[in-house]
């Protein structure tokens, strides 16, 4: 009898459909005048998988589209708040949607709120004058701010609908703002000079008692080495190739340690670079 319960229950976990998880390649927030909300995920399922389970950001969702790394579409239910993918054998999946559920409005001031465990991107209006942030940026780049994971908010209002004394002020604001993010830079890239006078470069062995002590696999203690040894920057080709990982697999990999702020990965027009950043 047990046995015939241990095989059912066997013959029940092959038949199952698996639920991945995943891998958040990029989030994309692209914020309109009336305060609606593109939002753009780019996920990389992990391997052997059918199913991708997504939870959605807002309570109501508009033009939902899944699709694969090459454009063509996906099956997919919406269900409680999440969005359940039929990933099938796809290496990456695309998601996007509209929603109007991640803007306030107080007065003239648009707030964008967001809860993640993922940095993201928040892409505001060509007339946004950015008036508040609830951290220190990861990048800004235009009208485009990359902000850190976490409970995060950015506070905007809409130049050339008040007047000019309005816009001014709403200018003198911004101003200074990005004066303060100046300030908070600097004073970190001083102390991080100051830090690097005082210190030389870790030896081989110190730097590998530094990776022991992260939650690290494998595949990425070879790799940080690797890049140390050849001076602390090298091509994501040479790596990979080093280590004898597959493209997919090491892409996920260079995208983990960048998120836990372990390397950095430059765009070159040929190839990607990845630096150490700790």
């Amino acid at each position: 009898m047990r046995l015939t319960v241990a095989a059912l229950m066997m013959i029940t976990l092959i038949l199952l459909p698996g639920v991945s998880s995943y891998t958040v390649s990029s989030l994309v927030l692209t914020v309109y005048n009336d305060g609606y909300t593109k939002v753009e995920y780019e996920i990389l399922p992990s391997e052997y998988s059918s199913q991708v389970e997504l939870p959605l950001l807002g309570d109501h969702y508009e033009n939902v589209i899944v699709e694969d790394g090459n454009g063509n579409p996906l099956n997919f239910r919406l269900e409680n708040g999440s969005l359940l993918i039929y990933s099938g054998n796809a290496e990456v999946v695309k998601v996007s949607y509209y929603t109007p559920d991640l803007t306030v409005k107080q007065g003239v001031v648009w707030t964008l709120n967001i809860a993640t465990n993922d940095s993201f991107t928040v892409v505001l209006p060509a007339n946004a004058i950015v008036v508040d942030l609830s951290d220190i940026p990861l990048e800004i780049a235009g009208n485009s701010i990359t902000m850190p994971p976490g409970n995060q908010s950015v506070s905007y209002t809409l130049s050339g609908r008040g007047v000019g004394g309005e816009k001014g002020a709403d200018s003198l604001v911004y101003l200074a703002l990005l004066g303060g993010l100046a300030v908070v830079g600097g004073s970190a890239y001083a102390l991080w000079r100051k830090k690097k006078g005082q210190s030389s470069m870790p030896s081989r062995e110190e730097f590998q008692a530094r990776l022991e002590n992260l939650d690290l696999n494998e595949e990425e203690r070879r790799a940080l080495l690797y890049i140390f040894d050849k001076g602390g920057k090298a091509s994501q080709a040479e790596v990979r190739e080093a280590i004898g990982l597959p493209k997919t697999t090491a892409w996920r990999m260079f995208k983990r340690l960048e998120r836990r702020g372990l390397v950095k990965v430059l765009k070159g027009r040929k190839e990607n670079w990845v630096e150490l950043r700790f």
